[in-house]
């Protein structure tokens, strides 16, 4: 973990809720599936967010507008500056992907399987993508994964772009391991759907965001883990689910 300060260089917006952040300072070591952990204007609470991407000096953060931190961090301009903790989290691990994964990304979900996504295609993996929302306005993201490479599959659950329904519904018959981040209700059909192994991406509410005020346990067969410091992927074989 590391305490860093990124200058604001775009904020994009992706859709009517979603905006995309590019900032400049220091990525070192940043791997696919980890987050930061923003501070916020007049907030005690840092603000967890996955990462997107990383490239020398550049780190790209999607956020959904839900309160009134992710609110503020939605108009910042360029030229602002952001106090960010990096390097949380243990990420995804790209060595258990088999020749031909399948990354299952939902809504806000989407974003850390870019870089996974980035990283596997560089070693020469043939990467499927399956990404759900709830409409066409929700939408982000497709063209990004084609132009990486990926076979890319949007389903919606109104119908009104791609196929219609859930990512679930059109796992394809042929790949090697799968790696997932979305809402709860998406890793539970996942887990119950998909045939090989995998790993799994859970968003939860964080206090600190690096495992010191225990506010986000998660119960597993290897007991209690952090999602934050322990997580916050975790494989399939050690889940958990309750009702």
């Amino acid at each position: 973990m590391r305490e860093e300060i990124f200058k604001v260089t775009a904020n994009d917006v992706l859709t009517d809720n979603v905006f995309r952040l590019r900032l400049e300072g220091c990525t070192e070591g940043i791997r696919p599936g980890q987050f930061v952990n923003i501070a916020v204007d007049g907030s005690f609470l840092r603000r967890p967010v996955s990462v997107c991407d990383v490239s020398e000096n550049e780190l790209t953060l999607i956020i959904k507008t839900v309160g009134k931190g992710t609110g503020w961090l939605s108009n910042l301009l360029p030229g602002d500056y952001l106090d960010i903790l990096t390097g949380l989290g243990n990420g995804y691990d790209v060595t258990s992907s088999g020749d031909k994964p399948l990354l299952i990304g939902g809504g806000v979900g989407t974003p850390p399987l870019y870089l996974l996504a980035k990283r596997l295609i560089e070693e020469g993996k043939s990467v499927r993508v399956l990404l759900g929302f709830n409409c066409a306005d929700e939408v982000f993201y497709e063209g990004e994964f084609e132009e990486l490479g990926c076979e890319v599959t949007v389903t919606t659950v109104d119908g009104s772009y791609g196929e219609k329904g859930y990512p679930t519904m059109y796992l394809p018959e042929d790949y090697s391991y799968y790696y997932t981040c979305g809402p709860l209700p998406l890793l539970k059909a996942v887990y119950d759907t998909a045939s090989s192994e995998g790993e799994f991406s859970f968003e939860e509410r964080m206090g600190c965001g690096f495992g010191a005020c225990m506010g986000c346990t998660k119960k597993t067969k290897k007991g209690y883990k952090r999602v934050c410091k322990d997580g916050p992927v975790f494989r399939k074989e050690e889940l958990i689910w309750e009702d």
